[in-house]
């Protein structure tokens, strides 16, 4: 059995899926130790890894390679964050083929403007709708393993309202999408909203410290979701580990650092020097301390 064709067979289940974010080949094999049945790779995550914010500052062929570790690592699928498919139809169209070929059992890609920022970021702005949709009708219609998993992914509820959000993950389900991720949901009343106003099945992003309140996956499948993916699981408690290991190394004291906001975790992958580059190229002034 392919890992696509496994990936389906567990998104028709009635449990809900959950797959934690794994990063590098490590993460990815002590998720599948643990008993998990999917592995999630994270953008957030495989930015931080090569030492860089979630900025969208990895190319295709360093995300896809990446996945590909992971891949060839477990036996489990995995899924991927393929940003916004790195360009228009056709570059979405070498997307799939790219994650494909690496054994990547699915991909979700999104409908910000390039280059995206994490999700629970603020300042995201998103293409228009009918483009986004024919970037999802590309990536259906590139798949060579009709089993391969496409997930429509949309940022417009921080940008454009929770209808504009709803309106485009049921035309990317209607372009052929097999999941709609309707990301950073603001509330528990929007995240028990979603899954009733999708017409599909809905994935859940769960990020520590984000801007969607934490529900158990218990409450989770209750509302409807069918897949659960975890970015943070393995980044964030491997920084706290870290930490705490090399003060220790250094004979110093350091408090843990808990429930850190993703932009909080992102400055130590550099994001003040990156933002401070866009806005002196844009001729913006610094921020007001």
């Amino acid at each position: 059995m392919t890992p696509a064709r496994r990936l389906r067979e567990l998104l028709a289940a009635d449990a809900l899926v959950q797959a934690p974010g794994a990063y590098d080949a490590i993460t990815a094999r002590l998720i599948e130790q643990a008993g998990f049945p999917v592995v999630y790779m994270t953008g957030a995550g495989a930015s931080a890894a090569h030492g860089y914010p979630d900025y969208g500052l990895l190319t295709l062929t360093e995300m896809a390679e990446n996945a590909g570790r992971l891949a060839r690592a477990v036996s489990l699928p995995v899924i991927s964050d393929a940003d916004t498919g790195y360009g228009n139809e056709l570059n979405v169209t070498r997307t799939v083929r790219e994650f494909e070929g690496r054994g990547v059992a699915g991909i979700h890609i999104e409908d910000q403007v390039a280059p995206k920022k994490c999700g629970h970021l603020d300042g995201k702005e998103v293409v228009p709708l009918a483009e986004f949709a024919s970037k999802i009708r590309a990536a259906v219609a590139a798949r060579r393993d009709p089993d391969f998993v496409i997930i429509a992914r949309t940022d417009a509820n921080a940008v454009t309202g929770l209808d504009d959000a709803i309106a485009r993950a049921n035309a990317g389900l209607d372009a052929g999408a097999d999941l709609a991720f309707v990301e950073a949901p603001l509330s528990l009343e929007q995240l028990a909203t979603i899954p009733q106003r999708v017409r599909g099945p809905c994935l859940l992003n769960v990020v520590p410290g984000g801007k969607t309140p934490r529900i158990s996956a218990e409450d989770a499948r209750r509302l409807g979701y069918r897949l659960a993916i975890y970015p943070g699981a393995c980044l964030g408690p491997v920084l706290t580990a870290l930490d705490a290991s090399l003060a220790k190394l250094r004979g110093v004291t350091r408090e843990a650092t808990a429930g850190a906001t993703p932009a909080e975790v992102f400055r130590r992958f550099g994001a003040d020097e990156w933002d401070a580059l866009r806005r002196r190229f844009a001729g913006e002034s610094e921020p007001a301390s």
